[in-house]
């Protein structure tokens, strides 16, 4: 099992690592709220471009598999509680239970592939890093277009919540596969050691 990033820097003594897991699990549900405020609505789909599922991929694979799902937790916790997490500050356990909510349910999915691949070390090559992304959105969309078909059918489901979706996908998959393997070139540089 390989180290995450987070993983790089977490303290050894017990208290502290206690602290340093929640204080992470907390800033990355803020970071993915902020980034459910960064959505455009398309006049065909009733869910909305955000820059969500390429938090979620980040989060889960610079936090690992545990704590980037308790993020993604604590996340949807907050915004079934009434906190205006959602896209465009929405919130409430109505709004999860419409269009968007099997991609929150998604999230999940996608948080745990994530990291449980990172855990494996695909992070550690763009190459990996690439198929590891890509199967974690595939999970991610499976659930949200499963539960979008329920709601409007299988063909109106693919053509509204999962076609319109990939151009954008696809420039996030291949941001999430730069980053992170550039990301633990920096880690190596600065900690002076092999990850």
């Amino acid at each position: 099992m390989h180290m995450t990033v987070a993983d790089r820097f977490r303290p050894a003594a017990a208290r502290a690592s206690w602290a340093y897991d929640i204080a992470l699990v907390v800033g990355a549900s803020a970071l993915l709220a902020l980034s459910a405020q960064v959505a455009l609505r398309l006049p065909i789909s009733p869910v909305p471009v955000t820059g969500q599922t390429l938090a979620v991929l980040l989060l889960g694979a610079l936090l690992g598999s545990r704590r980037g799902v308790a993020a993604v937790g604590l996340y949807l916790l907050e915004g079934a509680c009434g906190l205006p997490v959602f896209a465009q500050g929405a919130a409430g356990l109505p709004y999860m239970l419409g269009p968007t909510g099997g991609y929150l349910a998604g999230f999940l999915a996608g948080a745990y592939l994530a990291g449980r691949l990172a855990e494996r070390g695909w992070d550690r090559s763009p190459w990996r890093m690439l198929a590891a992304v890509t199967i974690a959105d595939a999970a991610l969309f499976l659930p949200g277009v499963a539960y979008l078909s329920v709601l409007m059918g299988p063909q109106l489901a693919v053509t509204t919540g999962l076609l319109p979706f990939l151009p954008g996908e696809a420039l996030k998959i291949a941001l999430a596969a730069a980053l992170l393997p550039g990301g633990w070139r920096l880690v190596r540089r600065h900690r002076g050691s092999s990850a």
